[in-house]
């Protein structure tokens, strides 16, 4: 039986290796074709592909296990599970990889996409620009169809002309812009605020005028401070939480 075949990261040494394990794996299992096999390698294949300890990479497992991504069965293997709800909470210890994997997961439809002036919203986060690229996307459950949440993503013109559009349907921008346009991210600061559902929202979650939700501001920086995206994604207040988990400096 032929397995799955997961993403390669590359490790950063401050932060918890079996999370960067565990997050990379799960933004992997998220974003995976339907035609991708369930069964995952070996923990001993897995530690390799990482390049970490085997008990480093049971420890991530476990983590993916308790959150109901996959199932461990003696003798017979590790398996995704196929029919995983992928609105879970992520928490969130400061990877790039934690972002990808909350971002996956889900089916998308490209509503519309362009050049447009920068918004007076986000004049000084481009302020060398006049004109970014915008892309607005409809994600929905895989399973039910059920539209979860929209997300508008302004980022710079330069980095718009080297993506595909078929990528951005398949995988999170986060994931487009580090892994296939080769962008140098260094970092990601977000923001989660509640808000009321406006006209739009409400009529693309199919949730009531002014219901609750979360609105999410994603800002992500290149290893020169220049900012390459601004995401705004609109959750569904009944379908997402967010928890973050801060760990004491020794």
């Amino acid at each position: 039986m032929t397995s799955f075949a997961p993403d390669s990261i590359v490790l950063n040494r401050k932060l918890p290796l079996w999370y960067q394990v565990s997050q990379s794996l799960r933004a992997s299992i998220l974003g995976r074709s339907p035609r991708d096999p369930l069964r995952l390698p070996t923990e001993e294949q897995l530690a390799g592909h990482y390049g970490v300890s085997v008990l480093t990479m049971r420890q991530a497992l476990k983590e993916l296990e308790d959150e109901g991504l996959i199932t461990r069965h003696r003798r017979r293997g590790t398996f995704i599970e196929p029919d995983v709800r992928r609105a879970t909470p992520v928490r969130l210890l400061g990877s790039v990889d934690a972002i990808v994997a909350q971002q996956s997961g889900m089916t998308t439809e490209l509503l519309d996409h362009g050049p447009v002036t920068v918004p007076p919203e986000l004049t000084e986060h481009f302020p060398d620009l006049t004109v970014v690229a915008s892309y607005h996307r409809l994600r929905s459950d895989e399973k039910t169809g059920e539209p979860t949440n929209h997300a508008r993503n302004h980022i710079r013109p330069e980095l718009a002309a080297r993506l595909d559009l078929d990528d951005l349907v398949r995988w999170p921008m986060t994931k487009v812009l580090r892994d296939v346009v080769g962008a140098d991210i260094s970092r990601i600061t977000d923001t989660v605020e509640a808000r009321l559902a406006d006209p739009e929202t409400a009529r693309l979650l199919q949730v009531p005028l002014l219901s609750p939700i979360l609105h999410y501001t994603g800002i992500t920086y290149d290893t020169q401070g220049r900012v390459l995206d601004v995401a705004v994604i609109h959750y569904r207040g009944d379908r997402f939480s967010f928890s973050v988990t801060l760990d004491a400096a020794n």
